[in-house]
């Protein structure tokens, strides 16, 4: 009793100051309905400065959950896309089965090197989630990435297109000729096309795809824009440097495609080629 005797002794001036203080502010408040409004407004503007910093901390904690479903759903919708267009080009005669070209996939990049020669990435799927060499790898939006390699039970590792040995084919969008897609090693942002007709309409800033003439990637998925060209040594085809659509170096997800009938098309062409050989 006497600790808080002592207490309020000592702190009475301070405690008398807050009540005046919270009367007058009280009465203040009251005065007008002007002087209401504004404190009301000056009241909503923090506690609403306060609601959206703890809100904007809750997003950021579930950017990675949330593009994490975002990749699976487009992987849900490229699947969807991929059997519309089959049943729309097979219009005059419905298929009794759907038989669709592609299947898609989420996965996460475990790890990524763009810095070296021969660059891959670590995808988490692996055998056990169906993941097969050969697959395709393409960004949430689209663009080419790599192609699968090696798989085990839980992993698979992809050739990434900053990789000197990838190869695949390439066309400018709108024209029917296509050339040569590889990776002079420099770049990390830039690819380059060879063997391009020259007779191609090339422009800067045309839009380069997918040819879908090699057995990874299906056809019109988005590389890069042409950032310059010239004619070649023999002066028969282009060379062209094309700027990547995506940048590898802050890829996170990413989507598999299996093209279903590689298996199948690569043993007709080995069989092909033994007969002409033979």
């Amino acid at each position: 009793m006497y600790r808080l005797i002592e207490f309020l002794r000592r702190t009475y001036v301070t405690i008398l100051f807050v009540i005046l203080e919270v009367v007058a502010i009280s009465f203040y408040a009251r005065s007008t309905y002007y002087t209401q409004a504004r404190l009301l407004a000056r009241a909503n503007a923090v506690t609403g400065g306060i609601s959206t910093a703890i809100s904007d901390i809750g997003k950021y904690f579930s950017l990675g959950r949330e593009n994490a479903m975002l990749t699976e759903r487009v992987a849900q919708l490229e699947q969807e896309l991929t059997m519309y267009r089959t049943v729309m080009a097979d219009s005059m005669a419905i298929r009794e089965a759907a038989e669709l070209q592609y299947e898609y996939m989420p996965a996460r990049i475990v790890s990524n090197s763009i810095n070296r020669n021969r660059n891959f990435m670590t995808l988490n799927r692996g055998l056990r989630d169906g993941v097969t060499t050969d697959m395709a790898v393409l960004s949430p939006s689209g663009e080419a990435v790599g192609y699968i390699l090696a798989c085990s039970e839980r992993y698979s590792v992809a050739l990434s297109i900053l990789n000197t040995s990838f190869r695949t084919g390439g066309k400018i969008v709108g024209d029917d000729y296509s050339g040569s897609i590889e990776w002079d090693g420099i770049s990390p942002h830039k690819v380059q096309m060879h063997e391009l007709s020259k007779y191609a309409d090339i422009k800067v800033g045309a839009e380069v795809v997918t040819s879908g003439f090699s057995h990874y990637f299906p056809a019109g998925m988005l590389i890069g824009t042409v950032e310059s060209f010239e004619l070649d040594r023999t002066q028969t085809s282009y060379d062209a440097v094309i700027r990547l659509a995506v940048d590898i170096a802050k890829l996170y997800n990413v989507v598999l495609v299996k093209n279903i009938g590689l298996d199948e098309a690569v043993q007709l062409e080995e069989e092909a080629e033994h007969k002409i050989y033979d």
